[in-house]
């Protein structure tokens, strides 16, 4: 391939069939931009609702959907005083929340949303949205942290304060749920996992949950996690599909819990009774990822925790419909696709 051409993944309508390969030129990083050369990009849910207009009805096309990957900078502008040339970066996925409180707009500057995606052989970040990436894990490893490890984390770590002996309740064993998963154990905390297949909770609790629950042969899951508990319910969950399902959250909730409002698998709306939110002090919380401080901390106790991503399947530059494809069979942990 030549270095001239820039390998690119794009939209020109809804749908696969509307997503093919182009190519075109090298982009040029402005004065405080980034150019880099990716080397893997990983894929979340959203990605694939993109692809198929479900999420963001208005974009604009030709579009280059993802948000999620791990590059080397190969060229600086000329302002740029954060990086070099050389090292190894993944993109801040909401490019305007460097720290503290988030912009009025939380989606005004978003990789693979209202700002361009990562599936081409060249992006730019800005320098401010740019972190180094964990030596200790590899391109496809790395690639994995922009969202889903950075939302485990934020809701995990930075909302609140994990207190090692307490319980919390992961949805699922996609990106997300397996980062929450590896994070709870090592902060100590009794981690329940949710799951319709035994296979997945077997290693769920190779992975170190502290029990597990199929959803399929106990449908009031809610009721057998207060089991768990003895009773007293548990002192956070993680909301991965919404609508009726929020409600068993709910339930499961013990006095002062926290319920942390994450995914959308199963509806985009939410309805809860209020009185047990007065009753039991609950306390209910919408996460959108995180701001780049954060994503510095959770990359530097990755690497001191030793803790790996669990990726499912690699696809190749040239596979990326098969891997959104892939995305329906609900993966044990993420897809990743190489771009070298």
């Amino acid at each position: 391939m030549s270095t001239q051409i820039n390998r690119s993944w794009q939209m020109s309508g809804f749908g696969l069939s509307r997503l093919s390969q182009v190519t075109g030129k090298i982009p040029e990083p402005g004065p405080h931009e980034l150019l880099v050369r990716t080397k893997a990009v990983s894929l979340n849910y959203k990605d694939r609702l993109i692809v198929d207009g479900m999420l963001i009805p208005d974009v604009t096309f030709p579009f280059v959907p993802t948000s999620d990957a791990v590059g080397e900078v190969v060229a600086v502008g000329s302002a740029v005083s954060r990086f070099k040339v050389g090292q190894r970066v993944l993109g801040q996925v909401i490019a305007d929340w460097p720290d503290g409180d988030a912009p009025p707009v939380l989606h005004k500057h978003t990789l693979g949303s209202s700002l361009p995606g990562m599936l081409s052989d060249h992006v730019v970040f800005g320098e401010e949205a740019a972190v180094l990436a964990p030596p200790s894990l590899s391109d496809s490893e790395a690639a994995t942290l922009p969202i889903a490890a950075l939302t485990a984390w934020f809701a995990m770590a930075e909302v609140t304060r994990p207190v090692a002996g307490q319980t919390i309740l992961i949805q699922g064993t996609g990106g997300v749920s397996l980062f929450a998963l590896q994070f709870a154990k090592a902060f100590g905390l009794r981690a329940i996992v949710t799951s319709s297949s035994y296979e997945k909770l077997k290693r769920a609790r190779e992975l170190g949950a502290w029990r597990v629950i199929n959803y399929r042969t106990r449908p009031a899951w809610d009721e057998a996690a207060r089991e768990l508990t003895d009773g007293l319910g548990i002192n956070h969950v993680l909301e991965m599909v919404g609508g009726d399902n929020a409600r068993r959250s709910l339930n499961a909730l013990a006095a002062d819990g926290r319920l942390s409002i994450i995914g959308l698998l199963g509806s985009m709306e939410l309805s809860f009774p209020i009185l047990p939110f007065i009753r039991n002090r609950l306390v209910v919380q919408g996460l959108s990822i995180g701001h780049r401080r954060s994503f510095e901390r959770m990359n530097g106790a990755i690497e001191a925790l030793g803790i790996k991503p669990v990726i499912d399947k690699v696809f190749g530059f040239d596979e990326v419909p098969q891997a959104l494809l892939h995305l329906e069979k609900g993966p044990f942990g993420k897809i990743v696709i190489t771009t070298t």
